[in-house]
């Protein structure tokens, strides 16, 4: 498969510290990676190298399919951690500044500004701007160019509910207009809302890639039911319900009375279940639904 960004075992190291620890990440086109982890975790050490901010000490870049990084690179944007802007200028001046080396004509400008929502700020300078407004003017400046790839670091980070609202929705519409994008957060919750894959990273290290769709297996809901008879309970449900997905493993509680089984199938009436192992002689102690959040399962393989 040929990937928007692919790095393997990617090292970078600031005196003792490695922040970057044999990093091996996969971003496909349309995808939008979350990168996460804790602040220090090294996510924007590893923007850094892919924009050639830094240079890594070890281990191989690919950006769209070739180690030839500058021609990769034309065709990325970037806003890493703040944007700068010319205060005492407006929207469309400060893309007519920063247009200069892309030579982007004004219509151009004016088609960015109206994607990203600020079409409309006339005489109004950069400096009265929101922080969520003056986030989307630093994404604008950064798809000049007509950049496919967007390297954002925390681009919510200090937003408030409204500006991060503005910030998802103009990443989701330039998603919809084929941008690619590598996010950096550590706000689960929204980043929950709009990305297609994770990159789980801790201390350097990147502890796992994991899909939207695999995530929400992971942490859709289950129903727990502890019996006296785990082998026997499961036997019952599954010749009953044969498109029941039903985990079990053969250990006992410390009594060696109580065992559990998870049903990890929809279940609408928990009380049938109840009825018909009952009726076959396994005593049921416990009915109860059990889910692991967003956070929980991040949390899981970060530590607190």
């Amino acid at each position: 498969m040929s990937y928007i960004i692919e790095t393997h075992e990617l090292c970078k190291r600031y005196g003792e510290k490695l922040a970057v620890n044999k990093m091996s990440i996969h971003v496909k086109k349309g995808d939008i990676y979350g990168l996460i982890g804790k602040n220090g975790a090294g996510k924007t050490s590893l923007m850094k190298l892919l924009l050639g901010l830094t240079i890594p000490n070890s281990g191989k870049i690919s950006l769209f399919g070739s180690e030839e990084l500058n021609h990769g690179r034309r065709k990325t944007g970037s806003l890493i951690e703040s944007p700068g802007l010319y205060k005492n200028e407006t929207a469309f001046e400060n893309m007519k500044r920063f247009s200069m080396l892309a030579k982007t004509p004004d219509k151009e400008i004016l088609h960015i500004l109206e994607l990203v929502g600020l079409k409309n700020t006339g005489k109004k300078k950069a400096g009265s701007f929101s922080l969520g407004m003056r986030q989307r003017l630093g994404i604008a400046i950064a798809l000049l160019g007509n950049p496919a790839l967007l390297i954002l670091d925390e681009p919510i980070n200090g937003l408030d509910p409204a500006g991060i609202k503005e910030i998802r929705d103009t990443i989701v519409e330039l998603n919809r207009h084929g941008v690619t994008f590598i996010i950096s957060s550590h706000l689960l919750d929204e980043l929950g809302k709009i990305a297609t894959n994770y990159g789980i990273v801790n201390n350097g290290v990147l502890v796992e890639e994991i899909t939207a769709k695999e995530l929400q297996e992971k942490c859709r809901t289950s129903l727990r039911i502890t019996v006296n008879n785990g082998e026997k309970a499961k036997s019952i449900l599954q010749k009953t319900f044969p498109s029941l997905q039903i985990e079990y493993t053969d250990e006992a509680s410390a009594d060696n009375t109580n065992q559990t089984l998870s049903i990890l199938s929809a279940v609408d009436d928990s009380s049938e279940l109840n009825r018909i192992l009952w009726n076959a002689g396994v005593r049921v102690y416990e009915l109860k639904n059990e889910s692991i959040g967003f956070e929980d399962f991040f949390i899981e393989r970060i530590g607190n």
